[in-house]
Parts: structure tokens; C-alpha cells; sequence
């Protein structure tokens, strides 16, 4: 197996962990919707002026950047503000568990866009991340209280956006094999779209401390980080794998969200569910 994609895919996942947990501190301060304002557009930015540097604009394809364009309209940003409001609301532990269920819509639309087929291994794998998920809801790993049934629909709406950008990426990168473009022009759309949003909006919005301002640029720089090298990984390998790889961040999250927050780990049942759920992903990858 491609050990360097293995490597990619993995510091991805590290990325998103990361910048799940560094979200926490912003919101303390800050409003989801504030935050997202703050980390799409400056990460977009940053993109764009290194462009000339990292993306060679000759080699456009009208259908990929077309591709690109689409994954933009929703990833990253209303992934981003999907799991912004997710996290405030339940935390980051059941946040960054349910997004693991990004590998099963990325496998279903891979067999549609680009003839993925999954094995019988890859089948097992995506029932014990079922298991796993379900065994979590018994888990009372996020507080005293059990979070609101609709707040769930936060993160597994974005991990069904993340699963479908994710093929959708692999298939623009066939003819314009430039994860650079792809992202620098998925993030340009987005911050488009994030100021649509923001310009939408009646009220005129909470105005975020200093301190937001800058936890939020650095959670939109590692979530830059995080989608870049999810993108260099599609270019390199199969969806089947790359997905179930970067999907391993909620392990992460729990072992960072201890470091930097010092919050307990979570009951036996949650513990075992994200167990169970990374478990699935392990035989996910052994196809």
C-alpha cells in the first residue's frame, strides 16, 4: 500500500481534529455563524495569494474547475458551519463520532460517480460504524444531559456533505490532477458564499473579541490544512480509502480534546462506540 497516502490521509485527520478542538475556544467568545465569517474567507484568501506559487492556471480544465466549483458551494463552508453549531451545542466527542459516518455516504456515491465498488470487507466495516454510532447514543459522554435529538442532524448533515465532496473532488482531480486548484477554488466559491450569507442576514451580528478573531483564522488555517491534504490524498488513492482514513479523527479528537481541554473521557459505552466506529474504518482500510 502507498505508505506516503497513508501518511496524508492520516495528518488530515489530525488536521480536523485539531481544528475541532480549537474550535472551542472560539465559540467561547464567538458565534458559529461569526466564526465561520472569520475562518473561510481569511482561509480562502490565504489560498488565493499563494496561488500563482502553487497552482498552474495553464493547465485548466473547464470540467474540473466546473467540479470544483459545485464541491465549493458546500464544502467547505456549510460543512463548516454545520459542525461550528454542532460543536456548541454537543460537543466536540459526539461532533467529531458522527462525523465518522462520512466514509458510508463517500463509498455510496463512489460506486455511483466512479465505480467503487466496496468489498465484502468494506461492507463489515461500514456495519460496525453503524454499530459504533448507534452504541454512542447510550453514551452520556457529553454532559449531564442528552443533547437535543435534532442538534445530531448538525454533524451527520456534515458528514454527508463532506461524504459527497469527497468522490465529487476525485472525480474533477481526473482531468486537472491539481489538488491545489481544487481547493483554492472550492474555498474562493465558499467564502462567496459565506459572504452571501453574512450580507443575508436582518441583524447585523455579535462583533467577536480580539481573541475570537484569532482562534478562528487559526481554525481556519489548520481546516485549510486538513481539506489540502484530504484533496492530495483523493489524487493519490481510491476513495475507499482515503475517506475511511481521514475518518479516523475522532479518535484524535477525543485524545486532543483531553490535552487542550482537559475534559473526562467519555463513558464505557461512548469510549466503546468511537472504538467500535474507528474499528469499522480498520476494515474499511484493509480492502
Amino acid at each position: 500500500m502507498d505508505t506516503v497516502l497513508i501518511l496524508i490521509a492520516l495528518a488530515s485527520a489530525f488536521s480536523f481534529a485539531l481544528a475541532l478542538v480549537l474550535t472551542q475556544f472560539g465559540l467561547r467568545t464567538t458565534a458559529p455563524l461569526t466564526g465561520a465569517a472569520i475562518a473561510v474567507p481569511t482561509t480562502a484568501l490565504l489560498f488565493l495569494v499563494i496561488s500563482p506559487l502553487t497552482v498552474d492556471w495553464d493547465q485548466w480544465a473547464g470540467s474540473s474547475a466546473t467540479t470544483f466549483v459545485v464541491v465549493g458551494l458546500f464544502f467547505p463552508v456549510a460543512v463548516t458551519l454545520l459542525t461550528f453549531s454542532a460543536n456548541r451545542r454537543i460537543g466536540p466527542n459526539l461532533t467529531g463520532t458522527l462525523g465518522n459516518l462520512t466514509p458510508l455516504f463517500a463509498v455510496v456515491l463512489a460506486i455511483v460517480l466512479i465505480d467503487e465498488a466496496p468489498n465484502a470487507t468494506q461492507g463489515l466495516g461500514i456495519v460496525a460504524i453503524c454499530a459504533g454510532v448507534a452504541l454512542l447514543f447510550v453514551s452520556r459522554g457529553n454532559g449531564d444531559a442528552r443533547p437535543a435529538l435534532w442538534t445530531l442532524g448538525l454533524p451527520l448533515s456534515a458528514a454527508f456533505l463532506r461524504g459527497i465532496a469527497q468522490p465529487m473532488v476525485k472525480l474533477g482531480l481526473a482531468d486537472w490532477p491539481s489538488p491545489f486548484a481544487a481547493v483554492t477554488i472550492g474555498y474562493m466559491v465558499s467564502a462567496v458564499v459565506m459572504g452571501g450569507v453574512i450580507l443575508g442576514r436582518r441583524d447585523g451580528g455579535d462583533w467577536p473579541a480580539r481573541a475570537g478573531i484569532w482562534w478562528f483564522i487559526a481554525v481556519g488555517m489548520v481546516n485549510g490544512a486538513a481539506v489540502l491534504l484530504l484533496y492530495m490524498a483523493l489524487s493519490r488513492g481510491p476513495v475507499t480509502i482515503v475517506a475511511p482514513l481521514v475518518a479516523c479523527y475522532p479518535l484524535l479528537t477525543l485524545f486532543l480534546n483531553r490535552l487542550f481541554l482537559g475534559q473526562s473521557i467519555p463513558t464505557r459505552f461512548g469510549l466503546a462506540g468511537i472504538f467500535i466506529t474507528v474499528a469499522g474504518v480498520g476494515l474499511l482500510l484493509r480492502s
